[in-house]
């Protein structure tokens, strides 16, 4: 027995000591390193999104440049959305989109409509 009482005294004496001599840890260090770990997972998330959504943008994209011709059409008509009032939804279901009444003249290249252009019933 007398045999085990110096190791376990010797190893008592030194706990304290190696207790003693580990620094603390920095709350700071933590704190950036919880920032470094949602970054990281924000990286990842929002690739992961824009992976996802690639081939939808691409269409849309595509769609767009389908659309340009009649997009120049519309903004050759429409001088300047300011002097346009809210649109109106009427109860039938027809959209309303009036031009103010203190709104200046169209210009005069405006493509004027069509007298014999077919007219369209719904």
């Amino acid at each position: 027995m007398k045999r085990y009482v110096a190791p376990l005294a010797l190893c008592l004496l030194l706990a304290p000591a190696q207790a003693q001599e580990t620094p603390a840890p920095d709350p700071e260090a933590d704190v950036e390193e919880g920032f470094s770990l949602l970054n990281e997972g924000a990286k990842l998330l929002f690739r992961g999104l824009m992976d996802e959504m690639e081939p939808a943008i691409r269409d849309m994209g595509e769609a767009m440049g389908e659309l340009q011709p009649a997009l120049r059409d519309l903004l050759a008509k429409v001088d300047d959305l300011r002097n346009y009032e809210a649109p109106e939804r009427l109860p039938n279901g027809d959209i309303l989109i009036r031009r103010k009444p203190d709104a200046p003249p169209l210009p005069q290249n405006a493509p004027e409509p069509d007298p014999d252009a077919p007219s369209i019933d719904l």
